[in-house]
């Protein structure tokens, strides 16, 4: 009787697998397919992606889209924009953020509470609100079609810094404490000793911070009017003309600059959850 109920029992764990696993190939597949989709219709014609019915698969095969994508575009130019604009935007938010993050888990000073609620508060005001303002500053330093006013407006962010709140306050204070009596100053604690502790965090800010200033689109377009100067997602545009749109080349530079970005987030998943699994133990 005992080997038949743990038969059963067996079964039943098998069937709810196969059953979950079921659905989740179906959700991959839900999900993945505008991705291959898009791959397909990067070799394929103007006409046939605006045919009615929609074509599904090419009926030729060439390169012609890709090759496009650099005639119409200084698609190259604008790579090299946007890598330097997320390399200077990411480094700098971990720098500050982190700081910020460490003096608001740790450190003692007058009206941290308030201050901590006002860094909240920025988390509900959407940026739309401060797009004149930050183009009025920025104008008035003359960084208009510069990497100076689409970086430095950006550089610091609310969630960082209570990101990285959150994370510090999970790093056990013996660690600090074992550190001052070593003699280390405030200084070579936090450098030294929590900031290399931090790395799980700052490796999940990073990739976010990345994602979200690789595909940038409002505040670039605002500021830049040289193609020589735009990112990725901001030359994407060009391919929309007065009376049509070049779908095929479009799709074909979406993906070339969709890939380094999405390499980027495979290779560091794994930190990413860990960060965000981490910093969210301790309120």
């Amino acid at each position: 009787m005992s080997d038949r109920t743990a038969q059963k029992r067996r079964g039943q764990r098998t069937g709810r697998h196969l059953g979950a696993h079921a659905v989740l190939l179906v959700g991959g597949v839900v999900m993945v397919s505008p991705f291959i989709y898009q791959l397909l219709a990067t070799f394929m014609t103007n006409g046939q992606i605006t045919s009615v019915p929609p074509t599904l698969w090419p009926t030729q095969w060439n390169l012609d889209n890709y090759i496009g994508v650099f005639t119409q575009v200084p698609f190259l130019r604008q790579m090299l924009n946007t890598v330097i604009i997320t390399v200077l935007t990411t480094v700098a938010t971990l720098i500050l953020c982190a700081l910020g993050g460490y003096a608001f888990a740790r450190m003692r000073f007058f009206a941290k509470g308030p201050l901590f609620a006002v860094v909240l508060s920025m988390l509900m005001v959407p940026g739309t609100l401060l797009l004149i303002p930050q183009y009025q500053t920025v104008q008035s330093l003359g960084w208009l079609n510069s990497f100076a006013g689409i970086v430095v407006p950006g550089l610091v962010n609310a969630f960082g810094i209570f990101m990285m709140r959150q994370f510090f306050l999970g790093l056990p204070k013996e660690l600090e404490e074992a550190a001052r009596l070593d003699g280390a100053n405030p200084g070579q604690v936090f450098w030294q000793v929590m900031l290399p502790l931090a790395r799980p965090g700052l490796s999940a800010l990073a990739i976010l911070t990345a994602l979200a200033s690789w595909s940038s689109l409002l505040w670039p377009l605002v500021i830049v009017n040289s193609q020589d100067m735009m990112p990725l997602a901001v030359g994407l545009a060009s391919f929309t003309g007065e009376h049509g749109s070049e779908y095929p080349s479009m799709l074909a530079a979406a993906l070339m600059a969709m890939l380094p970005i999405m390499i980027l987030f495979l290779v560091m998943q794994r930190q990413v959850i860990e960060g965000i699994a981490f910093s969210g133990l301790k309120g």
